[in-house]
């Protein structure tokens, strides 16, 4: 074959090569349909359990956003969309909206792009040795996001802070500053910590996917001479693709649901600067007692996430790739 043809015929999908003349699929012989539904009959304990504790709640709480209600009023009052309204008007939730945002982007910078590129270049490079460094990133992703948190607000400790330590000893002890005590700076710090928890596991997740591609693809592109990075973008990224999609999906939902890490370190502190959706839905049904403005932040919530995870979806599904 010519330079490039080994490559490109072997990570053709499998729908482009596929022959004429297949036999066609018969119908279902009644005693395997019978037997179908009494396999079905096995998930409906499971689908009782998650229409009670997860759909009904989903769906009291949107009832509930267009109420007025706390622990002083027993008795819910209907007021329409006005808590949509409040929402809309209240300064310090499109603050918590933006801090969100920029927390899923720089999530998917590093716990997904980056991920991908290091778990590439550790399955191609130092197969020898990649059992000992998949163990080592994996460590932080190990401990809880509260011990995290707790680690990280004595890491910034503006006086015996670990970071400003280290600033001033490599004479950067003009950069020192209080990081979770600034308005410019605060979220931002909780970000890097959230990053370095998160990034070890979606690195051993694309190791795991990297695994399962054939060994045969990555010889014929070292015959046809085809270079590190181009083996990550042509073969790699399109071989884990689902594993992206569901990373890209967890990851996004996860930043759009933050709470511990904010929670433990800043309390969306100073001056609201760091707050997030989550932390702003509970400082306003449990501080405020504004449980029908919560429940409107809530549905926020889980409406992004959801048409979010069906865009992806429905993109992936679009370019789905098979060997």
């Amino acid at each position: 074959m010519s330079n490039g043809t080994v490559t490109e015929a072997l990570i053709t999908p499998k729908s482009a090569r596929a022959g004429r003349g297949q036999r066609p699929v018969g119908r279902r012989s009644p005693m395997r349909a019978i037997g179908g539904w009494r396999s079905f009959l096995w998930v409906i304990p499971g689908l009782a359990l998650i229409a009670v504790f997860v759909y009904y709640p989903l769906l009291e709480n949107i009832y509930l956003s267009f109420f007025q209600w706390s622990v002083f009023k027993p008795v819910p009052e209907f007021v329409g969309a006005a808590n949509y309204v409040q929402a809309a008007n209240d300064p310090i939730f499109w603050r918590s909206l933006f801090n969100n945002t920029a927390y899923a982007i720089v999530s998917l910078i590093f716990q997904v792009a980056g991920a991908l590129v290091l778990a590439a270049l550790v399955e191609t490079y130092v197969r020898k040795h990649g059992g000992i460094l998949r163990a080592i990133y994996f460590i932080p992703s190990a401990i809880s996001l509260t011990v995290a948190g707790l680690l990280f607000y004595f890491i910034y400790q503006p006086q015996t802070g670990l970071l400003n330590e280290f600033l001033r000893i490599v004479g950067l002890g003009q950069y020192a500053q209080a990081w979770l005590g600034q308005e410019s700076t605060a979220i931002w710090a909780i970000i890097v910590m959230s990053q370095w928890q998160s990034f070890g596991y979606t690195t051993l997740l694309y190791s795991v996917a990297i695994q399962r591609i054939p060994r045969e693809l990555y010889d014929a592109a070292d015959l046809d001479g085809v270079g590190p990075l181009s083996r990550i973008w042509h073969i790699t990224t399109p071989l884990v693709r689902e594993m992206s999609t569901l990373l890209i999906i967890v990851t996004v939902t996860g930043a759009f649901q933050v709470f511990n890490e904010v929670m433990v370190m800043t309390a969306g502190g100073p001056n609201n600067s760091s707050q997030v959706l989550g932390t702003w839905l509970y400082h306003a049904g449990f501080i405020n007692n504004e449980f029908g403005y919560a429940a409107a932040i809530a549905t926020v919530v889980f409406v992004i996430t959801t048409v979010l995870a069906v865009v992806q979806l429905w993109i992936s599904r679009r370019r789905r790739v098979e060997w």
